[in-house]
Order: structure tokens, then C-alpha cells, then sequence
């Protein structure tokens, strides 16, 4: 049994983590109008125009906060993308996981890449995903927390040579809870933690 098999899911089909990053911009300012009075003069005088005052709102808090979340569902998905094609090939090389993705996130990712390699193993399909925001806290580095069900059915682990599916154990949670950690790195989410859990979801 390889180190890949030994994990509850395949190549960390039960403990793969993730990013990519897209910023989510989502505040409307609106111009507000304010029409001034005209004063009455001869027929020879012509009206004085309307003024028009516009002004942009600051963003709501509520705004600021859905903007926020937009954005780290989208660097931990992105993560996920990354992660998915890394594990398809065995490798890392040419996909974009350093981009939303920290050294310390990538070791285990790596780990796993190098164990799959060995054992002549790649991943087909995907996995499903369904992440949500649980809190966004604010500091010198902002940092978000992230609950998922990770949902592996149509995830599988391939032999290379033989091309067929390399059997795991029947015991192995298909679908589990899987929480991460990002941390804001100037505009860039970035994932720095990634945990499956024991737990069906």
C-alpha cells in the first residue's frame, strides 16, 4: 500500500487543500442630483442653468462585507482548480498554485504530488466543493476562516500504466468537512491552512 493509498481519500482526496485568486468587486456607487432654481428674468436674459451636484456614497459596511467573502470564496476556490490539475498530472509545475497558495499550504500538496509520482499514480474527475465564509477578521493581516464539504464521489485515483482505478479503502469518507485558513496578503487571499476532518458532512 503507497502513502497515497494510506490516506483516508487517495492523494488527499480526503484532505486536498486549496486557492487561486479573483477579487470580487461588487459596491454601485450611485450619483445623487440636485437640481438648483433658476431665477425669473426678462425675455432678453436667458434661464442660468441647473446645477448638478454628484456625489459618490461610501460603501456599506454590509457591501464591504459581501465584497470581502466574494473574495475569498473566490482564492479558495481558485486554490481548489489549482490543486485539482496539480493532482491530475502528479505535479505542480504549470499550474497557478503559488498564486493564492502559501509555501506552508504547499508542502503537504507537494507531499502528496511526490508520493503519486512514485507510485505511478494520477486523479481523474473532480471534486465538488461548497464553501462558506464562517468569519473575516480585520488586522495588521486580515485573516478568513472557511467551512467546506468536500464531496470526492467523482474523484478517482488512476493508474498510470494500467489506466484503471486504484482500489481505496471502503471505510474512506467520500464526502467530509474540510476547514481552511487564508490570510490577506495586500489585495491576495491567500490560503495558508488547509484541514480535512473526520467527519461525513
Amino acid at each position: 500500500m503507497t502513502a497515497t493509498q494510506r490516506r483516508s481519500s487517495g492523494p488527499r482526496l480526503a484532505a486536498v487543500r486549496t486557492r487561486k485568486h479573483a477579487t470580487a468587486l461588487l459596491i454601485a456607487g450611485s450619483l445623487v442630483a440636485l437640481a438648483g432654481c433658476s431665477d425669473s428674468g426678462t425675455d432678453a436674459s436667458p434661464p442660468k442653468p441647473n446645477r448638478i451636484q454628484t456625489a459618490s456614497p461610501s460603501p456599506s459596511p454590509s457591501s464591504t462585507a459581501e465584497a470581502e467573502n466574494a473574495a475569498v470564496i473566490a482564492a479558495y476556490t481558485s486554490s481548489w482548480d489549482a490543486q485539482t490539475e496539480a493532482y491530475s498530472k502528479a505535479s505542480s509545475a504549470g499550474t497557478s498554485l503559488k498564486k493564492n497558495t502559501t509555501l506552508r499550504a504547499l508542502f503537504d500538496i507537494e507531499s502528496d504530488l511526490t508520493a503519486m509520482r512514485k507510485a505511478g499514480q494520477v486523479t481523474t474527475g473532480k471534486p465538488e466543493i461548497h464553501p462558506k465564509v464562517l468569519k473575516v477578521t480585520a488586522g495588521k493581516i486580515p485573516t478568513a476562516t472557511v467551512a467546506d464539504c468536500v464531496d470526492t464521489t467523482h474523484w478517482a485515483l488512476i493508474d498510470t500504466d494500467s489506466k484503471k482505478k486504484v482500489p481505496l479503502p471502503t471505510t474512506r469518507l467520500t464526502k467530509y468537512v474540510s476547514t481552511a485558513t487564508l490570510e490577506r496578503w495586500g489585495k491576495t487571499w491567500m490560503v495558508t491552512k488547509l484541514t480535512a476532518q473526520e467527519q461525513a458532512c
